[in-house]
């Protein structure tokens, strides 16, 4: 029987079959998707026949056992790959095969792709189904499946949240925006206008010295044209103090922008026309009044920019902005203030519109030139035209009084200097108004206990029970109630190498006590009052104060005594909060320790004004979030509780003192133009002094400035 080499064909299904069906040490490494990938994305593959003969088997349609012989064995073993015939022959048979290994085979075994041959050939079925022969189609060919075209939609994965990224990106919106400007404004700084400002003080002194001498007649008539020549050269000197702040005004007026320094620059002009007549007719021109004036204005302007540099310095600082947001009908038709995530542009945006107060002041300047002008144009028309001119300037100087210039700058500089130190900004006055009316003020229990601020102080057990036992199942209970006391109580089971259990009907007491079932059994934890309410035995000698008392089914089981740190910056915002008529803290607060007579004793505060809500309204209260269309009415960089209060209350003392200040001022302004008119109808100008013109000035400057310091109270 004669031994022939016979082919064996396979298919692409046949050697996936034989490939799933290898022993587990022969896979190779590569999984089947991937290799069926890789098999399938390969240019013009083919997979070509191979004939094996192992020693020691019948090769397929052979009938002559193998050479027993070993020694034979391997020239006896041949595989070769059959190739395309030429000019149509077959193949010879006796022409030995070419080596498959050599031309253009490729082994995929692990064996092949490491470089390490065994000395005996592979199994027939491995070869056939890890040799691929790459180049021209075998014959016959192989029918390939058609290909289906798959259309792939590309789903971006969502930018992940991270404070890093966070932090990244609020530093470059401040550098562009808070941190450029405030090197912009420090560039220029506040030196020249505090140096302007003390000069026209000193101008004020001087001129109302003069004039002082001159209405006690101490002055000889040969010295008076000097006088006048000085009480001049003094308002132009202090004119020129404060030229770039007429011309910024004169700019306004070509945008269209009234203002009370554009009245300014009127009554400067008013005054030198004046003086000219005052030269002739030998009487002193109102300088003293005029300088005040300036030196007031020149004040404003450095209140302005204190402010902004402290408003962006502030800001340039922040890691984390929290916003304040006006939530409507939150609380039994109160307003509420809830924090959210700020953005940049919402103070960048708003903190440099005028204010309501400030279109007031503008409307009420443009309103009284026109009056002013009329009352000399009344006099003029009876008394001639130096008349006119002296009671134009004088309607001017007393229909605005000096400190009508700072009655809203002043209030917002000494407020910004407390909003500065707590990290709090105001985003202009759309913040202010939004924080004022009835609201509420939700607290949580971070508000009034940071992290940290709470601890343990020690632990008693009573009963026969495991204390593992105990901390196990008590910790349980509170990690369900939530607060400030959940770490305490998870350090303490950590130590322990305890385990947290299910807790099952838990409930909120309200009056300083928890419960469920822990275990299958009832569990209470809470103040000692609350234990001794709901029927626990309490020993004598366990009085301990700030301590959370367990019981388990019914019996102590364990006192634990807390410490809670009182924060200077917690108490300071609690106090503040609770310190205005219309604005209520709400208690929404988790730990269950924090009852009304606890808040009393450890911030001193009158908690009669504290709104505790019952659980389950708390619950629905916590679970409403602020709309994200809502203005930012203020900005906190820091998570301290002072931050938000002083925001809120400062805002409100903000709005008080603006309204105040512009209603007084208005009062003396029109009580000026008042008495101006009734002067024009008499036609009598001896009480025009510029003695009693400055002392009209410096009379209303007094509640002016008091009601400035309104905001100090913060």
């Amino acid at each position: 029987m004669d031994n022939k080499n016979e082919l064996q064909d396979f298919d692409l299904d046949e050697i996936l079959n034989e490939f799933h069906d290898l022993p587990q040490e022969a896979e190779t490494e590569v999984e089947p998707d991937e290799e069926l990938d890789a098999l399938m994305h390969l240019p013009e593959l083919t997979i070509t026949p191979v004939t094996v003969k192992q020693p020691g088997s019948l090769a397929a349609g052979d009938d002559s056992p193998a050479d027993p012989d070993p020694a034979g064995s391997e020239e006896a073993t041949e595989a070769s790959l059959p190739h395309p015939a030429e000019d149509g022959e077959a193949p010879s048979e006796t022409e030995p095969a070419p080596d498959p290994l050599a031309a253009d085979t490729i082994r995929m075994d692990p064996d092949a792709l490491s470089g390490n041959q065994s000395p005996s050939e592979p199994d027939e079925a491995v070869l056939a189904a890890d040799t691929i022969r790459v180049g021209e189609p075998a014959n016959p060919p192989v029918e390939e499946e058609p290909a289906v075209e798959t259309e792939e939609t590309f789903i971006p994965s969502p930018i992940p949240f991270t404070p890093r990224s966070r932090l990244k990106e609020l530093k470059k919106k401040l550098v562009s925006g808070p941190e450029k400007r405030y090197y912009e404004l420090s560039e220029v700084g506040v030196g020249k206008l505090q140096l302007a400002i003390l000069l026209n003080l000193l101008i004020v002194i001087l001129c109302a010295g003069v004039t002082t001498l001159f209405t006690l007649d101490m002055v000889p008539e040969n010295r008076l044209r000097l006088v006048i020549f000085s009480q001049v050269l003094a308002m132009m000197v202090s004119a020129l103090l404060g030229c770039h702040l007429m011309m910024d005004s004169i700019q306004e007026l070509l945008k269209g922008r009234f203002t009370v320094n554009t009245l300014l620059t009127v009554t400067f002009a008013a005054c030198m026309v004046d003086a000219a007549f005052c030269l002739t007719e030998l009487r002193v021109p109102c300088c003293a009044a005029f300088s005040l004036e300036m030196t007031f204005a020149l004040w404003a302007r450095c209140h302005r920019r204190n402010t902004e540099l402290a408003q962006l310095d502030t800001m340039r600082k922040a890691v984390r902005l929290h916003s304040i947001v006006r939530s409507p009908d939150y609380y039994e038709g109160k307003a509420a203030f809830l924090r959210a995530e700020g953005e940049v542009e919402d103070f960048m945006d708003n903190y440099t519109k005028p204010s309501g107060p400030e279109k007031v002041q503008s409307t009420y300047a443009l309103l009284s030139l026109l009056i002013c002008v009329g009352i000399a144009v009344f006099a003029g028309m009876r008394h001639g035209v130096s008349m006119a001119v002296q009671i134009l300037s004088t309607s001017l100087l007393v229909a605005v009084p000096a400190s009508f210039f700072v009655c809203l700058t002043r209030p917002m500089a000494i407020l910004e200097q407390r909003l500065h130190m707590v990290g709090s900004v105001l985003c202009g006055w759309r913040g202010v108004k939004g924080l004022a009316g009835k609201a509420v003020f939700p607290l949580a229990d971070q508000d009034l206990f940071p992290q940290g601020s709470t601890k343990l102080n020690g632990v008693k057990f009573y009963t026969d029970r495991s204390p593992d036992e105990i901390v196990n199942m008590t910790t349980s209970l509170i990690c369900v109630a939530g607060g400030g006391l959940v770490p305490v109580f998870q350090q303490l089971l950590t130590s322990r190498s305890g385990m947290l259990h299910p807790v099952r009907n838990f409930r909120n007491y309200g009056g300083g006590g928890i419960g469920g079932e822990v275990c299958g059994e009832p569990v209470l934890m809470g103040t000692l009052s609350f234990l001794q309410d709901m029927g626990v035995e309490i020993p004598e000698g366990t009085m301990v104060n700030q301590a959370v008392y367990a019981a388990i089914d019914g019996q102590l089981c364990a006192v634990y005594a807390i410490s809670y740190a009182k924060m200077r910056s917690a108490a300071a915002g609690l106090i503040t909060l609770c310190g205005y008529r219309k604005l209520s803290p709400l208690m929404l607060c988790s730990d269950f320790m924090l009852t009304e007579s606890f808040l009393q004793a450890k911030f001193h505060v009158k908690t009669n004004r504290i709104i505790f809500p019952a659980q389950e309204t708390q619950a629905a209260l916590k679970k409403v979030q602020p709309d994200p269309q809502a203005p930012v009415l203020a900005l906190c960089t820091r998570e301290e509780l002072i931050g938000p209060a002083y925001a809120v209350s400062g805002a409100r003392a903000l709005r008080t003192s603006a309204k105040l200040g512009v209603v007084i001022h208005l009062l003396g302004g029109v009580l000026g133009m008042l008495i101006m008119l009734v002067l024009a109808v008499l036609g009598n100008t001896a009480l025009l002094t510029p003695t009693n013109i400055l002392l009209y000035q410096l009379i209303w400057a007094i509640p002016g400035l008091l009601v400035t310091e309104w905001t100090r109270t913060v």
